[in-house]
Formats: C-alpha cells, sequence, structure tokens
C-alpha cells in the first residue's frame, strides 16, 4: 500500500528512494571506510562501541578497568550472538548489526554525576530512527542503556520483540559460569529466561569471579531477560528485553513520535575481591543511581494505620496514635483505607473524621510528623464524578464488560491508566497533596494486573492501545506520566507504588523506582505473636537486597507493640523503616525504648552511607525458626551496623563473617545492651566474630566503627 508517498511494508513505514537511500556499488565502498568508535568509561569500567556502515553497531570492548576482566574477546562474536539491539517493525526483523542502518549522528554528553553517549542511526529503506544511549556514573563500574524510536514517516510503526540490550559476555567455558537469579540470589542453570522477578540476575565466572550484574528496568510483567550459557562456546549471550508470550509487548509509534524504552544497566564486579564484590557494588549503584530521592535525604519513618485498625480508623483513634507515634520518633504519620469517603474521591468520611482532617494535620505538626495518605490509583467507585462523567475511560474486559476488582470497600471498576483517566488520577493526587499538605502518598489497588487473579490489561477500544497486547505496557506507562505529572508540581512529595499497583506480589525492580521513591512491597501477615510476622519480612528483605536498593523497600506489616520490639525494629532498619499496629498498647518504657533506638539510627543514617553495601548473615537464604539470620549494612570505610535475629533456635551466639570489611581494626557497641562488645581486625572479620546474644534477648544489633590502631 502507497501512503503519503511511502511504501507501508507489513505495519513499518518503508522509505522511498528520493528519500536520499545510497545505492550503487561505488558508494558502498566507499562507505566500509567510514568506521567510527566511541568509548566511555569511568575509571572502573570502559565500552567501546563501533559503527560501520556493513556491519552497523556493535559493541568491541567491555572491560572492567579494576580486576582487568574482559567482557569481549578479541575476536568478536558471530553478528547474531551480539547484535545490540533489536526488534520486530511490523514483520520486519531488525537489530543493531548489518547493513540496514546509516549512521545520522553521534553525540557525547557531560551530566552532574557522570557521562553520556547516544548514537542515532537512520534505517536506509524504513522511515524509522534508533538513538542508542549509553549512560556511565562516576564511581560506578555500571553502563545503563536505554533506546529512543522514532518514526519519521506517516504512518504508524509497530514494534514488538524489543530487545533493549543484545551482547554476548566473554565469561570462559560453559562449564565454569554460574547463574543467580530472580534478584540475584537464587542459583539456576545457566541457559534460563527471566521474568517479572527477575530484575537482576548475576552471571559470573565461577573460578574466577568475574561477572556481571544484570539490571533490568522493564517494569513489572513485561520484563524478560534471555541467557544462554550453555550453547556458545566462550560467549554466554545475553538479551535483555520485553516480554514476548505471557504478556506480549506491542507498541504503536505514531508519525513523527517518539518510544523511549526503559533502561538496562550492566554491572561488573568480581566475587570476593573487596569494594569490587557485587554486596558493595551493584546496592551501591542502585540506591544511588536507580532510586529517585531517598538515598540522599534517607528514609523517613513511617506509620501506618491498615494493621489493626482497617476501615475502622478515626478521629479520636488516631489522635491517641499520634502520640505515641510522636514519642516514638516517626516522621510520617499515614492514615490508610478510610479516611475518604469514596474510592476515587478526596472527600473526608465525615462519619470518621467529622472535623476533616485539618485537626490531624496540626496534631502531626505539634509532634514534628507529617501526613500521609492512602489513595486507590485506578479502582474507583461508580459514583464517583470522574466515572459518571467518563465511563469510557474504564477498563474493558475480554467480553466487553467494564473491569472490577475486590477491595475491602467490595467490588469497584478499574480505570485504565492508557487512556486519559492518567490525567485525572495525576490531578487528584496533586488535589489531595495541596489539600491535606501530604509528604507521602500509598497509591494502590489494581492496574495493569491484579496481583491475586483477576485477568490484566485492557480490551476497550478507543484508548491509547490499539490491542489488548498493547495495552500492558501502555498501562504502566501512564503510571509513570501520572507520577511524573505530579512530581513536576509537587517534587518534594514521596510516592509510594505498591506492589499490588505493579501487579504481583512482593514485586520491586527499576521499572517502579524509575517511576516513584518506595514500593510497599509486602502485606506480611503480624497480627499475632505466632503469624508468619519479622521472619518473613526478613525473607522478603534477603532475597531482594542484592539488586534491588533496600531503602526503597516498604515492608509492611510489622506490628510495633507485638513481641518482642526488639525484632520489630530490628527488621524495620533493614529497608526503609516502617511500623503498624495499635501504638496505644505500648507501655510508657517501650515508647522510651523505640524513640531511643530510633534517635541512635537517625544519628547514625546522617553519617553513614549505609546503602553503600548489604550483607545477609546466617540461614539468610531460608530463614527459618532452628537458625539465625541477619544482616549487616556499611560504608565503605567500615562504619555501619549489623543486626543478628536469634528466632527460636538455641544459639547463644552468632558467627558473624564479614569477609569483605575494609582492612582495619572495628568496635562493635551493643545498641541493645549498650556495652562494648569488642575491638576485632579485618582478618578476624573474615574469618568469623562470636557475637554473643544477649540473655533474653531474641536479637542483637551492634554498630561498627572504626578503632584507634
Amino acid at each position: 500500500m502507497i501512503e503519503g508517498g511511502l511504501l507501508m511494508a507489513a505495519g513499518c513505514a518503508a522509505r522511498a528512494s528520493a528519500r536520499g537511500v545510497r545505492t550503487g556499488t561505488g558508494l558502498q565502498a566507499e562507505a566500509e571506510s567510514e568506521k567510527k568508535t566511541w568509548t566511555l568509561g569511568n575509571g572502573l569500567i570502559v565500552r567501546t562501541v563501533a559503527f560501520s556502515p556493513r556491519r552497523g553497531l556493535c559493541t568491541e570492548r567491555l572491560r572492567d578497568e579494576a580486576t582487568h576482566a574482559d567482557f569481549i574477546a578479541p575476536e568478536a562474536p558471530q553478528a547474531e550472538l551480539a547484535r545490540e539491539f533489536a526488534f520486530r517493525c511490523g514483520e520486519e526483523h531488525l537489530s543493531g548489526v548489518g547493513g540496514e542502518w546509516e549512521l545520522a549522528g553521534a553525540g557525547e554528553n557531560e551530566f552532574a554525576n557522570g557521562n553520556s553517549l547516544a548514537i542515532r542511526l537512520r534505517h536506509r529503506r524504513l522511515a524509522l530512527e534508533v538513538t542508542v544511549v549509553y549512560r556511565v556514573w562516576h564511581g560506578h563500574a555500571a553502563i545503563r542503556k536505554h533506546l529512543v524510536l522514532k518514526n519519521t514517516g506517516s504512518g504508524t510503526a509497530h514494534i514488538s520483540h524489543l530487545a533493549i540490550e543484545a551482547i554476548a559476555l566473554a565469561l570462559g567455558p560453559a562449564k565454569e559460569r554460574t547463574l543467580l537469579t530472580q534478584y540475584g540470589t537464587i542459583a539456576r542453570e545457566t541457559f534460563y529466561t527471566g521474568r517479572s522477578e527477575d530484575a537482576g540476575l548475576f552471571l559470573a565466572n565461577g573460578q574466577t569471579g568475574a561477572g556481571m550484574a544484570i539490571l533490568s528496568e522493564v517494569p513489572g510483567w513485561m520484563k524478560r531477560v534471555e541467557v544462554d550459557g550453555w550453547n556458545e562456546g566462550q560467549y554466554a549471550p545475553i538479551s535483555v528485553l520485553y516480554d514476548t508470550d505471557l504478556m506480549p509487548f506491542e507498541r504503536a509509534i505514531a508519525a513523527g513520535e517518539e518510544f523511549r524504552t526503559a533502561a538496562v544497566s550492566l554491572v561488573s564486579f568480581r566475587n570476593g575481591d573487596g569494594f569490587n564484590d557485587p554486596r558493595w557494588r551493584v546496592p551501591s549503584y542502585t540506591a544511588q543511581v536507580l532510586e529517585r530521592r531517598i538515598n540522599a535525604q534517607g528514609p523517613p519513618w513511617i506509620y501506618n494505620t491498615w494493621e489493626p485498625f482497617e476501615r475502622t480508623i478515626n478521629h479520636d483513634t488516631v489522635v491517641e496514635l499520634i502520640d505515641a507515634a510522636g514519642e516514638m520518633g516517626m516522621d510520617i504519620f499515614t492514615i490508610d483505607d478510610g479516611w475518604q469517603q469514596e474510592y476515587g474521591e478526596n472527600d473526608v468520611n465525615l462519619t470518621a473524621f467529622p472535623g476533616g482532617l485539618k485537626p490531624i494535620e496540626d496534631a502531626l505538626a505539634a509532634k514534628n510528623m507529617r501526613l500521609g495518605l492512602w489513595i486507590p490509583v485506578a479502582a474507583i467507585g461508580t459514583s464517583t464524578a470522574v466515572y459518571r462523567s467518563h465511563p469510557e475511560w474504564a477498563a474493558v474486559d475480554g467480553d466487553g464488560k467494564p473491569k472490577t476488582t475486590g477491595t475491602a470497600a467490595g467490588t469497584k471498576v478499574v480505570m485504565c491508566m492508557a487512556s486519559a483517566y492518567r490525567e485525572a488520577a495525576a490531578a487528584r493526587i496533586m488535589d489531595a497533596i495541596e489539600r491535606y499538605n501530604l509528604a507521602y502518598v500509598k497509591l494502590d489497588l489494581t492496574t495493569v494486573f491484579n496481583a491475586y487473579g483477576e485477568a490484566p490489561g485492557c480490551w476497550a477500544k478507543g484508548h491509547d492501545h490499539g490491542s489488548w497486547a498493547e495495552s500492558l505496557n501502555r498501562i504502566y506507562e501512564g503510571i509513570a506520566a501520572m507520577t511524573a505529572a505530579v512530581y513536576a508540581k509537587h517534587p518534594d512529595v514521596l510516592l509510594d507504588l505498591t506492589f499490588e499497583l505493579w501487579g504481583q506480589k512482593h514485586l520491586i525492580d527499576g521499572g517502579l523506582l524509575a517511576a516513584g521513591d518506595l514500593d510497599w512491597m509486602s502485606n506480611v501477615d503480624d497480627t499475632q505473636a505466632d503469624s508468619a510476622g519479622p521472619i518473613q519480612a526478613r525473607q522478603l528483605l534477603y532475597q531482594r537486597a542484592a539488586s534491588m536498593p533496600v531503602e526503597a523497600m516498604l515492608i509492611g506489616n510489622i506490628h510495633a507493640e507485638l513481641p518482642t520490639i526488639e525484632e520489630s525494629f530490628s527488621t524495620a532498619i533493614g529497608s526503609a523503616p516502617l511500623l503498624l499496629g495499635d501504638l496505644r498498647k505500648l507501655s510508657a518504657a517501650d515508647r522510651r525504648w523505640y524513640g531511643e533506638k530510633i534517635a541512635w539510627f537517625k544519628k547514625l543514617r546522617r553519617s553513614a552511607a549505609l546503602s553503600e553495601s548489604f550483607f545477609p548473615l546466617g540461614s539468610w537464604q531460608q530463614t527459618t525458626p532452628g537458625g539465625w539470620d541477619g544482616y549487616a549494612r556499611l560504608e565503605k570505610s567500615g562504619r555501619g551496623f549489623a543486626a543478628i535475629f536469634r528466632n527460636q533456635s538455641s544459639e547463644e551466639a552468632a558467627l558473624v563473617r564479614l569477609p569483605q570489611i575494609p582492612q582495619g581494626r572495628y568496635k562493635a557497641h551493643s545498641i541493645i545492651t549498650k556495652k562494648e562488645i569488642g575491638v576485632f581486625d579485618a582478618p578476624v572479620w573474615a574469618r568469623g566474630v562470636a557475637i554473643p546474644f544477649p540473655p533474653g534477648e531474641p536479637v542483637e544489633v551492634f554498630e561498627l566503627s572504626p578503632a584507634a590502631t
């Protein structure tokens, strides 16, 4: 079909020869001498990218300058193993390699904390440009990459099977390779397909320890990573892409429109090699680069009313809770579901809060706290003004009916974030922030996929998606557009995108961190002394801390008043500190205990870069009542703290090993007993220091600080 002077080839516009396509052997021969190379690096990592008209774009060098590990072999792998990027445009299979592209431009730029390289390619036949953007940050052995696809034609380009990163890593013989999946903690076979939970994969040589962390910022269910560690000799091809089958990715790019992909980071490391160990390199990178603001300002202490009050919360109860929270040293007091009259509107439930929320704001200000509120994003009541005005914005199921979801307030309709509803949702959030002077907003409930099994996506016509498959990623894009609008007007507010909003139990990934500050990652039952409680909260923490910043994780629902308060506190300081429960049940002594310990932690967090590492300890891979577990959070000076948990074991002491602690001598001081534990040098910590549990106490928290030699 000829449209607007361009040949439409299966959904991707083809360039007419009048648009300047090079033809003829003379021009082709001349072009072969036009190879160009660019090198991006920072003293820790270097990546050299080359373009030639015949071969296309490829990575010629990827080297860890600190460990001297080369991840691209001198003999470049065959093109099909290292495509640099790949996608389908209609029925056309495109990648970075081959003679299909011409160089349209390239530029290098400095930004506040690093440098970037952008290479713009123009397809010879299709009305399409691809800009490949590489970024490197000072002090991090990481290369972050994304693509910008631009439709330069007059028709619509249909994109699928999109791989952002496609490279073949030289990691030695296949029999020597190891792979840690699902956030970089679960050992698996090296021929592997990563899915929604594979936000971080660690591929390494088991002999040398040299490896690469693969961090995908593709959001939620759209994520897919292919690792072939079996079949290509010295090379291990990896492809970081949007999904193609379970939750398939489709993207229509209108004429003149650009589509910016999610980013992918490659972080090099060497296991067991001091600061080159991934337990140093990856946490510091994710906290300082992927996390929005929390690392710079420190996480606030947040109290939330959801448990045990749920939707019965009211003014009198909140006022009593505020007194306790203030004594404890909490920063943000969050009223969860129940404050509002209806899901989807900001009017206060005047039965529960007869005077509105202004008296609550005043009471919080008197205690040096700020207000936070729970707000459902897309699950709203059919009586709301927005639904009555725009029922066409509702998501539609496969039978053509409006989608609904079950909530604590009954069945609600699900609005499609891939429609103009996203602007209405942003306006409602901004109105709540301004009306109630909010410091934090917990954004919740179903959007793309209900975490408990309701069908994903939207089949509606007339929304900003041409098909059900396209709706999936478009909904994630709608969430990001909504939060970007809020941040543009209220840059200091903290936005929490819950696991239910992101579409899967306990899910956190770089895509969520690109759109928000925090992730209410789970609702661990902690209503009784024998509930799953803190030990399961720590299981979630340990399995994600290898590749995701812990201070972006809000792990509910640890009750502050349940036995023992020492375990609740010590678990909370492993991530973004969050407590629930009926604070009125805390004794005066317990409130003072919390106040003292929270003040200690805040002081330490202000003076020590605790996000520079995370070291799980003991039985961390499977927390169990029969053994002890724990973690350490240290900065590169060696200063920080460790928390150990006895659980129901009979252990009198825990043998704490910190093999990657910097050289020096360190004093260990108990935060629980306020007594000195001892002074030990780095080799002793590497072998293990027996830290006794205080008599009668289930936990020990000890601060580490460099000691005079």
